[in-house]
């Protein structure tokens, strides 16, 4: 695996399923996105990672304020990407369900 800078994670919510995503920024300038299926999906930038991700209505949750929060249906206080030793154990945590509001 190439050696990152940083890591960012995203999430979108489909009904009550929540679906991350990681990206990763390499030396090189280049990116990765780790997909909620476990595929690793390489672009040319961060730039052209980032579209993608908006395109697919992902937000960025280091960014999110209370009303993108409200909006994907989570508590922004107690949001937390999902850990795992390793990208294949990573690939089961991908996809949560919301809990019930009620």
């Amino acid at each position: 695996m190439s050696a990152f800078e940083r890591e960012q994670w995203w999430l979108a919510a489909l009904g009550r399923t929540l679906v991350w995503a990681r990206m990763r920024v390499l030396e090189s300038g280049s990116a990765q996105v780790l997909d909620c299926d476990g595929n690793e999906l390489s672009y040319d930038s961060e730039d052209s990672a980032r579209a993608a991700l908006m395109d697919a209505d992902f937000l960025a949750i280091d960014g999110m304020d209370d009303a993108d929060a409200d909006q994907l249906g989570v508590d922004l206080a107690t949001l937390d990407p999902p850990r795992a030793g390793n990208d294949e154990a990573l690939r089961a945590l991908m996809i949560q369900q919301r809990p019930s509001s009620h």
